[in-house]
């Protein structure tokens, strides 16, 4: 299985609060019957053929944000951006927390990490702690 089709995978996969979200008919990101068939939380750790995939709990863009970092790779989906940081006006979002995830949560992670955010351009760690004004 290669990490293109272990982040299709991902797909399927939510954190429960999110789920709870969208099965109260909160507009978030599908419906219902579209929702994840799997959750995770801070901490797990999913494998996929040899690859090892950290399940980060990032909440703010919403309340179960999640960031996966497999090996010196972190997919940040709307939580950290290139020099920006996703938004907190929807369903649930917040932007203290948000704020709080990516200083205590993501700015710990090395330097080197690659981040590839859900829009945009890729960025690494170091750069962000260096030069997003939102930190």
């Amino acid at each position: 299985m290669n990490l293109r089709t272990s982040i299709i995978i991902l797909m399927y996969i939510c954190q429960k609060k999110d789920a709870e979200l969208i099965d109260n008919g909160e507009y978030m990101f599908g419906r219902h019957n579209e929702n994840a068939n799997k959750f995770i939380k801070d901490g797990d750790i999913l494998k996929f053929g040899n690859k090892n995939i950290r399940c980060i709990e990032t909440p703010g863009h919403t309340p179960g944000g999640m960031c996966y970092l497999i090996d010196d790779y972190l997919f940040s989906g709307d939580t950290l951006f290139n020099s920006s940081i996703g938004r907190t006006d929807f369903p649930g979002g917040d932007y203290n927390a948000i704020i709080s995830s990516i200083k205590n949560k993501l700015m710990k992670l090395d330097d080197k990490i690659k981040v590839y955010p859900g829009h945009g351009t890729e960025t690494t760690i170091g750069f962000e702690k260096r030069s997003n004004p939102f930190l």
